[in-house]
């Protein structure tokens, strides 16, 4: 699934550029996150980013997948300037934000929690979504997260610091 260009922009694939993320807020956000290091410390809002992703009410992909978690990202607190193209680029921008990368653990997710499905050779452009707290959502509100039902797919998951 892809996000923020169309797929005949093939010249972004498999280039990621260096994550640009600037914070910017008079007043901090305060909160579970306040020991925390990263745009996480100060102005990420754990409700903007989980109700973005609640009023995304898709029942199928729109192959924007990036694009959704990126808005909901700024919706709370990020500030992004430039990302990397491919969903399964992510990585480096998720922790740049004070995500830490965990073993993934789909069946104990926790709202603000995000994994990445890395590109396979059906998928170039992997794929991410984000979990609401009641379902994983991406650019549509997901069944589970297997959504390649495919055996030979890697996951990285990311979790905001407690």
């Amino acid at each position: 699934m892809i996000y923020d260009y169309s797929t005949s922009e093939a010249a972004y694939l498999n280039t990621t550029p260096p994550a640009q993320v600037i914070v910017e807020s008079s007043t901090p956000h305060s909160g579970p996150f306040s020991g925390m290091r990263g745009l996480a410390a100060k102005y990420f809002n754990l409700d903007e980013f989980t109700n973005k992703l609640k009023n995304i009410n898709r029942q199928t992909s729109s192959s924007k997948c990036a694009k959704s978690i990126r808005i909901a990202l700024q919706s709370a607190g990020a500030k992004i300037q430039s990302h990397p193209v491919a969903a399964s680029d992510w990585g480096n921008t998720l922790l740049s934000l004070g995500y830490r990368q965990i073993k993934p653990s789909f069946d104990q997710p926790k709202e603000g929690d995000i994994y990445i499905i890395h590109r396979t050779q059906k998928h170039k452009y992997g794929h991410i979504a984000g979990y609401s707290g009641q379902n994983w959502v991406s650019d549509f509100k997901q069944r589970s997260h297997d959504v390649y039902k495919d055996k030979n797919v890697s996951y990285s998951y990311f979790r905001l610091p407690q």
